[in-house]
């Protein structure tokens, strides 16, 4: 196999160790979601132009453990690094006991924590971020709160716009260089770069079928 081209080289992930608390219950003063409300959701990957995005729908009792999943699924990334959810100044992920905190995060479980509970209301908008190498952010708005559809399998994917990079390409920086190689035949790296995508890679697709059979296996 063609062994991969010049693109930017990461840094390793931050490791997300330390005290890792499960979200408790606050005062009766909370907000609350409506009771058994769909949420539709916007995801915009942030700081590539034009937008990577995708419009989805889930059920208002979704944990962000299955949030995360679901997004890797929509998103087309593979689950092969760390992520954290940030909402309202909290940063939430999965726990890694037994290891030092090189970072000194105060990060919570993000397992058994509902979505609905931190993001009660529609224009909601808080950060999910996939592989701190490449920094895919994520920004993640509440678009509206609906009352179910009985004839809708959620979670569901309605909408959206372009491929997502491939994973490991370097970020931002590296994906505009990889895209700009792969879409110019006469770039001194075309070939070498699609060699090490697998041969094809459309920028512009948008497989909504695809998607959705992905969301279906999610867990």
């Amino acid at each position: 196999m063609t062994s991969r081209p010049r693109i930017p080289n990461a840094p390793p992930d931050k490791i997300l160790e330390g005290i890792f608390m499960t979200e408790k219950p606050k005062g009766k003063s909370q907000k609350k979601s409506r009771t058994g409300s769909v949420y539709q959701l916007k995801v915009t990957l942030k700081g590539i132009r034009p937008p990577i995005w995708r419009r989805f729908q889930v059920t208002d009792d979704i944990t962000l453990a299955k949030l995360h999943r679901i997004l890797q699924a929509i998103m087309g990334w593979e689950d092969y690094h760390l992520h954290l959810f940030e909402i309202g100044g909290v940063n939430y992920s999965v726990p890694l006991p037994g290891e030092p905190d090189p970072l000194d995060f105060d990060t919570k479980n993000e397992n058994g924590v509902k979505l609905s509970r931190l993001a009660p209301a529609e224009k909601s908008r808080f950060i999910y971020e996939y592989d701190f190498g490449d920094s895919w952010t994520h920004e993640i708005l509440v678009e509206k709160i609906l009352s179910p559809d009985p004839e809708v399998k959620y979670p569901v994917c309605i909408k959206g716009k372009r491929s997502a990079p491939p994973e490991d390409c370097g970020g931002v920086w590296g994906y505009e260089e990889f895209v700009e190689a792969i879409c110019d035949p006469d770039h001194p790296e075309h070939e070498e770069y699609l060699d090490w995508v697998g041969g094809d890679f459309d920028p512009e697709k948008f497989d909504l079928e695809k998607i959705n059979r992905e969301l279906r296996r999610t867990k």
